[in-house]
Formats: C-alpha cells, structure tokens, sequence
C-alpha cells in the first residue's frame, strides 16, 4: 500500500472513503435480500437510509489507532474500520427500540417506519408489535455484517485475527453498557459514579478506546505488546469518549433539533440517568429531587415539563460542571499523547479527533 501525506485528522477524506466501502458492501447485500424476494426491500431502504448519515468517528479512530501503529493509508483499513459503522447502526436500531424513540438522524427510527409500514398495509396484528420485531431482526443483522465487512476487507488473515479479539471485546462490552444504561433508568442509585460506569461501557470504550486499539491491533501492535502504546490508547481513549458522552448528554436536552436529528426532550422523556441528571439531583434540595424524580421518565412530558427540568440543570450548576468535565477530560486525553512513541501526524490528528468529538452541536 502506497504511503499518502493525511493533514491532521483528514476527516471529510475517511468519511468518504468509509462511505464508499459502506455502498459497496451495501450494494452486494441489496442483491442477497434481494433474491430472497422483493418483502426484504424494504430492509435495505432503512439500513441505507440509516447508514447515509452520522459523523464517523469510530471508523475515523480505528484508522489513526493504525496509523499510529506504523500502517499505511490503503482502501483496506477503510473498509475495515467501516464494519464499526455496521456495529454503531445495529447498537442505534436496538438502542431506538428499547428507549421509544420516534427518530434517528432526522428519519423515522426502524421500529417506527415498520410500524408505519404495518398500519399502511392494514396488516393483521399490532403494528407496533410488528415494528419491535422488525428492527430487532435488523439490528441482528447489521450485527452479523459487522464480521462479514470486517472479514472482507482485504487485510491479512494475520492482522484480522490480531483485530478480532478486539471487535468481540468493543462488541461485549457495548452490549453490557446498554444493559447497565437500561438497568439504571429502573434500579440504578442515580449517583455520578454510577452513571460514569454506564459512559465508560456504553460510550467511553465503544467510541474511542476500542476503535483505537483495533487500528493499533490491525496494523501489528499484538496485545501485550508495545506497552507505551497500550497505555496512551487507553489513557487517551477512555477521557476523550467520557467527554464525548457527556456532551451527548448535554445535546440531549439541550441541543437543537435540527442539527441532532432527535427531539430535545426525548432522553428527559427515556428517565436517561445521566451524569448530568445525577449532578443536578445531589445538587437539589428535597423539592428539585422530587420534581426530577417525577418529571423524569413521564412519556407524556411536555414542552413545560421538559423546561423545569433543564432550570434545575441550569440553577444547580450540573450543567456548568458538565461542560468542566469535558474540558478536564479533553486535558487529561491529550496529556496521555504526550510523550507516546506515535507519529507527530497521529499525535495532531487525534488532538483534532478529541476537539471534533467533544466541541459539536450534534
């Protein structure tokens, strides 16, 4: 593979090449189901529809965890890092589901549009019902293609097996956090370490550190390897994906919908325990813990609602401390760069990486 000149974090450049792996992959897949029989069309349309946004990050980590490492830009770890995206759309599906959401990326979420589909049709049965058992089918699906990309790629045998090992520990450790996550909102204790645990498994080690050192694994590092670099993925990676948690947390309730895709008021809706939501409940007095208490998890919550919860937010300082929060772990990310026996190159691309996931309005 030819060496090429990448400035900084190259962004826009591994979107599109992740992008165009994705519609390749895609454009095989389509004719698969397709022989299956034209019912599973439809399936292809919200996986494409689905797929066709989203800011890449993890493709755009595992690629600099592998320049890192000392491997070479070529179409082969592009396609490989976009199996992640696979992964990431199969998490979204089912994580719509569990939590009732009505949109993702400014579409119908999979279980809506089927639903809709079920209705349209005047098919026999709740449609609902019909909805929720589409997109877990399809989440499964998207699961299993994750491997199928991955094993696809073109890379050595050699550094797929080095990377498996990896993807299996991402792909694990994805699904307890979204356990956890949906264990808190029922039984958690709603303090701040306990929905830190939940942003470190669902989040901190799914967005950046795993991506990371899949690159880093693919381009040769073994584990147990070069322990500098073992120490600066993870010293890096954990902080930086806290802080990309907690400012999806904070666009969850605060950001505008038309850049996030999704109404500001369904995470308030969801009962989300989040490290934003814990802050502002041990900074309450018995009046603001009762209203949050109340308010939070109400499927009919309204606009009204819905701005008492983020004045709490506001007054008690957690969202101040948030936004510190970020910034300390953005510090602490790039600090654990320092020093690491990684490529100027890599270093200022996952300096702009950190800047780009953390520092965004949707």
């Amino acid at each position: 593979m030819a060496t090429r000149r990448v400035s900084n974090a190259s962004l826009p450049e591994i979107r599109a090449q992740v992008g165009r792996a994705l519609d390749e992959f895609l454009d095989r897949q389509r004719c698969v189901l397709g022989a299956i029989g034209p019912d599973m069309l439809p399936w292809m349309d919200a996986i494409t529809g689905l797929l066709a946004g989203g800011k890449r990050l993890r493709p755009a980590f595992c690629y600099w965890g592998w320049r890192a490492a000392g491997g070479e830009d070529g179409p082969q770890i592009h396609a490989a890092a976009a199996a992640l995206e696979l992964l990431h759309a199969s998490a979204l599906v089912h994580d719509d589901l569990m939590d009732g959401s009505d949109t993702r990326r400014g579409q119908p979420s999979v279980h809506r549009r089927f639903a809709a589909a079920h209705a349209g049709g005047r098919w026999r049965g709740p449609a609902d019902a019909f909805g929720a058992g589409a997109a877990i089918l399809i989440g499964d699906l998207l699961m299993a293609w994750t491997d199928e990309l991955f094993a696809a790629s073109g890379l050595p045998p050699a550094a797929l097996r080095r990377g498996q090992p990896v993807l299996g520990a991402m792909r694990a450790e994805m699904i307890c956090g979204q356990y956890l996550d949906l264990l808190g909102q029922v039984a958690g204790d709603g303090t701040v370490d306990s929905a830190l645990r939940v942003v470190e498994f669902k989040s901190a080690r799914y967005t950046v550190e795993r991506p990371l050192q899949l690159g880093a694994a693919l381009a040769g590092q073994t584990p147990g390897g070069d322990p500098a670099i073992e120490r600066a993925c993870r010293g890096y990676g954990i902080p930086v994906g806290v802080a990309f948690q907690l400012r999806d947390d904070v666009l969850g309730v605060f950001g505008d919908p038309a850049l996030t895709g999704k109404p500001a008021i369904d995470d308030l809706r969801e009962g989300k325990r989040t490290v934003l939501v814990a802050i502002a409940r041990e900074r309450s007095g018995a009046a603001g813990r009762e209203l949050l208490d109340r308010l939070l998890g109400d499927r009919l919550l309204d606009e009204a609602g819905a701005a008492q919860i983020r004045s709490i937010l506001v007054e008690t300082g957690a969202l101040a401390e948030c936004e510190l929060m970020i910034d300390s772990s953005v510090a602490e990310g790039l600090a654990a760069l320092e020093g690491a026996p990684i490529t100027g190159e890599a270093t200022r691309a996952l300096a702009e990486l950190a800047v780009i996931a953390t520092a965004r309005s949707e």
